[in-house]
Formats: structure tokens, C-alpha cells, sequence
């Protein structure tokens, strides 16, 4: 039997070093410490990252997002859309040492966006001079580091010089009323980390925080329509 107890505990130890575990748990300062990250390392956290898990300096192919959208799949009624403009285009790089200029923004919807079955977000990006392998995107929703819901996406291969539009199904999780109202009280507590990742190596990290009480005057949810344009709020 002590035998039997020292292999069990062989194993464990094993287990933990191939998972990157310690103590059970993955944190962002663990990950910081690794050389590349891969989907299997973010998808280990289960928590909000505190920092930024990679430079913005990691974008070796430019990829650069130029729109997003996203609407209702039930209504086709589209939610939020936002454009590039030619001015965001020809704005010099951030200076150095900023380490959020535009990879964090917050949105603002209304309290019924919380009751939305399947969103559609439209995405439209370009790609620099290198062809890009194996495009990948994990976005992790959390509610005071509680994970509401993860999406993986795949983009597939982009090539050089290339502008690509895609649509991804978000299928948002059932929420009892009770956490959508908390949800509704609670701004800026819901918040996302979006992980994008080439041949399965991280080059880019965004992070967003959410409202739910666009209109709401913080009462409890009602049967209002959707406004077709939540507001955002600046980004950092």
C-alpha cells in the first residue's frame, strides 16, 4: 500500500507539470513567465487575467481590425456596429510603455441583452505581409471571476495583404433571473479576456468590461425592446 500511495503521488506530480498546473491552479503571473502561451495554457485559467498576457509588439503579421458588429440572430436586428475610420488608420503606433491603447474597451447594452439567445459578430480584419496559419480566437466571459461562458473560434488561413470578413455564432448561456438582475447592478463586473492565437502561439490580447443597465436606471428587468445602437464607452 505505501508503494500504491508513492505511485499515486508520482502521478500526481507528473500531471501537474504537464498541465502547467500549481497547486491546482493556473494564474496570470504563471503564464507570464512562459515563453509562448498556447489555447491550452489560457483555457487553464479560471479567472479574469490581472495583465495583459502578451505585447502588443506580438502582432508580428498586423493583423488590424477594421469593423464590428453584432446582432440578433432571432431578429436579425443588429445591436452595435462600429467602423475604422481613415483617421484611426493613419494614427501613429502607441507610444511605448502604453500597454492598453486599444486592445481594452467597455460596452453598455440594455438589461435585455442578458435574455438573447445566439448573437452574430461580424468581424472584418486585414493581414500584413505574412500569411497567417492556424487563426484562432478563445474569448472568456466572466461575471466577478465567476466563467459565465467560453467561445473558440477558428479563422482558418488568411492570406498576405488580405482584408477577411467572418461571422461567429455566439450562443449565449441560460441565466436565471436572479444573476441577470445581479448582473444588471453590478457595471463593469462582467468582463471578457480575448485570446488570439497563430499556429497556436499568442500574438494578440484584448480585454473588454460590460454593462447592463443602459436605460435601466438600475430597475428591475423589464420587457423593453433592445436600442439598436448600446452605447461604448471610450477606450483606454
Amino acid at each position: 500500500m505505501p508503494e500504491l500511495a508513492a505511485n499515486n503521488k508520482a502521478t500526481s506530480s507528473l500531471m501537474n507539470k504537464l498541465s502547467g498546473k500549481r497547486g491546482g491552479k493556473v494564474t496570470t503571473g504563471d503564464l507570464l513567465k512562459k515563453e509562448s502561451i498556447s489555447p491550452e495554457d489560457v483555457k487553464a485559467l479560471d479567472c479574469i487575467t490581472e495583465d495583459y498576457l502578451c505585447d502588443p509588439s506580438a502582432n508580428e503579421y498586423k493583423i488590424d481590425f477594421t469593423r464590428f458588429k453584432i446582432r440578433d440572430v432571432d431578429s436579425g436586428m443588429t445591436l452595435f456596429e462600429i467602423c475604422k475610420s481613415e483617421d484611426d488608420e493613419e494614427e501613429e503606433p502607441p507610444a511605448s510603455g502604453d500597454n492598453t491603447a486599444g486592445r481594452f474597451v467597455r460596452y453598455q447594452f440594455s438589461p435585455e441583452f442578458l435574455r438573447l439567445k445566439q448573437v452574430g459578430a461580424t468581424v472584418e480584419f486585414t493581414i500584413g505581409e505574412k500569411p497567417v496559419e492556424k487563426f484562432r480566437m478563445i474569448e472568456r466571459h466572466f461575471f466577478r471571476n465567476k466563467l459565465l461562458k467560453e467561445f473558440d473560434f477558428d479563422f482558418g488561413f488568411c492570406i498576405p495583404n488580405s482584408k477577411n470578413t467572418v461571422e461567429h455564432i455566439y450562443d449565449f448561456p441560460t441565466l436565471d433571473s436572479a444573476t441577470m438582475q445581479e448582473m444588471v447592478n453590478s457595471p463593469w463586473q462582467t468582463k471578457s479576456d480575448s485570446f488570439y492565437f497563430v499556429d497556436d502561439k499568442l500574438i494578440m490580447h484584448n480585454k473588454a468590461e460590460y454593462s447592463y443597465n443602459y436605460g435601466s436606471h438600475s430597475h428591475p428587468l423589464s420587457q423593453r425592446p433592445l436600442p439598436t445602437r448600446p452605447n461604448v464607452a471610450s477606450k483606454k
